[in-house]
C-alpha cells in the first residue's frame, strides 16, 4: 500500500478521534459549569439508559424534586428553592450527563464501523478499547463523586472530584496522541534531553490540574482572593494547621491554593525556559510551533487564573479556566510528540 493510501485510511480516524477530543473538552468544561452552579447533585440516581429521558409533566418534575428535596443540599444550602430553580440546576447536570452519554455513542458507533471495514490496524484496536473501557469507568466515578454528596455533607468529596477530573483529562490526552500518531506517522525522534524536559513539563501541567481540582473541591478559590499576595502575605497564615501535615495538601483551603499557585509559577517558568531553548535551535517547524502555542496558552491560561480569584470565581471565568487548563495541555503534548517524531535535533545542546 503506498503512503498515500494509507493516509487516506488513517485520516478519517484521526477526525473522528479529533471530534471525540473536542466533545471531551466540551464535557470537562460542562463539569466545571456544573460544579460552580452547585446542579450536580441535582440528579440523585444513576440510570444511564433510563435517565436519558428527562421529566416532561409536571407530576414528573415534583417526583424529581421530591427526590432533591431529601438531600443533605436541599436541606442544609438550598431549603425553600421553588421548583423552577430546581429545574435551573437540574437542566446543566442533565446535559452534563447527557454529553457523557452523546460520546460514549459517538465513539462506539464509528469505531466499530472502522472495525468492520477493516480500518484499523492491530496495534490500534488495544488503544480504542482501552479508551472505550476508561470512558465507562469515568460514568461509574461520576456517579461515585456525586454518590458522596447526597450522605450527610452537602458537597462531594474533594478527593473523587479530582480522581474524576483526572481520569476525564487522562482520557482526553490519550485520545489526542492516539490521533496525533496517525497525523504523523513516521519521523524520527528527537535527542532524550528535549523529549525528558518536555515530558516533565507535561507531567507539571497534569500535578497543576489535579491541584485546581482540590481548589475547586474544597472551594478554596473563594478565600485569599488577592494576588500576588495571599491577604497580604506571602505565606498565608494556617498554612499547616492540620494535623497530621498530609492532610493541609488536600484539605486546607489555604495550603490547597498556595500550592495550586506555586504550581502555575513553576510551570510558567519551565514553559518559558523551554520555549526559549526551541527557539534558539534547529528544531523542526512543528516542535517551534507546539513551542510558541504552549507559551501563548500558559499565558492565556495564568491571566485567567488570576481574573478567576480576583473577580471571586463567576462560572464565565472560571469555566474559561478549566478550558484553558486543557488548552495548555494540549499545547504540552502536541510539543512532546513533535519531539518524539521530529527530527535528531537538540535544543539544550
Amino acid at each position: 500500500m503506498t503512503e498515500l493510501a494509507r493516509a487516506a485510511r488513517r485520516g478519517p480516524v484521526a477526525a473522528w478521534l479529533l471530534v471525540c477530543c473536542a466533545l471531551v473538552f466540551a464535557m470537562i468544561v460542562l463539569g466545571g459549569v456544573t460544579r460552580l452552579t452547585r446542579s450536580g447533585l441535582s440528579i440523585v440516581e444513576w440510570q444511564p439508559i433510563v435517565g436519558a429521558i428527562p421529566p416532561f409533566t409536571e407530576r414528573q418534575w415534583e417526583a424529581e424534586f421530591e427526590k432533591y428535596r431529601q438531600t443533605p443540599e436541599y436541606q442544609k444550602v438550598n431549603y425553600g428553592m421553588s421548583l423552577a430553580e430546581f429545574k435551573e440546576i437540574f437542566w446543566v447536570e442533565y446535559a452534563h450527563r447527557l454529553l457523557g452519554r452523546t460520546i460514549g455513542f459517538a465513539f462506539l458507533v464509528p469505531f466499530l464501523y472502522f472495525l468492520i471495514r477493516r480500518r484499523l490496524g492491530r496495534e490500534l484496536v488495544p488503544r480504542l478499547v482501552g479508551l472505550f473501557v476508561l470512558g465507562g469507568l469515568q460514568g461509574a466515578l461520576g456517579w461515585y463523586m456525586v454518590a458522596s454528596g447526597l450522605v450527610d455533607d452537602p458537597r462531594v468529596s474533594a478527593y473523587r472530584l479530582t480522581a474524576h477530573l483526572g481520569l476525564a483529562v487522562i482520557i482526553y490526552g490519550y485520545m489526542f496522541l492516539v490521533a496525533l500518531d496517525l497525523l504523523y506517522p513516521q519521523a524520527r525522534p528527537a535527542p532524550a534531553p528535549a523529549r525528558r524536559y518536555a515530558l516533565a513539563l507535561t507531567a507539571l501541567v497534569f500535578v497543576t490540574i489535579l491541584a485546581g481540582g482540590f481548589v475547586a473541591g474544597t472551594r478554596a478559590g473563594f478565600v485569599f482572593n488577592t494576588w500576588p499576595l495571599m491577604y497580604g502575605r506571602l505565606v498565608p497564615e494556617g498554612l499547616y494547621a492540620l494535623s497530621p501535615w498530609w492532610l493541609n495538601l488536600f484539605e486546607n483551603v489555604a495550603t490547597v491554593q498556595f500550592n495550586h499557585r506555586w504550581l502555575a509559577y513553576a510551570v510558567v517558568i519551565a514553559t518559558v525556559l523551554l520555549w526559549a531553548a526551541i527557539r534558539r535551535t534547529g528544531a523542526t517547524p512543528r516542535a517551534r510551533t507546539a513551542a510558541h502555542l504552549l507559551l501563548a496558552a500558559v499565558v492565556l491560561q495564568f491571566g485567567l487564573g488570576i481574573a478567576t480569584l480576583l473577580a471571586v470565581v463567576p462560572v464565565p471565568l472560571g469555566a474559561a479556566h478549566q478550558g484553558g487548563a486543557l488548552l495548555v495541555l494540549t499545547a504540552a503534548l502536541f510539543l512532546n510528540h513533535a519531539l518524539r517524531k521530529g527530527p535528531a535535533t537538540n535544543p539544550f545542546r
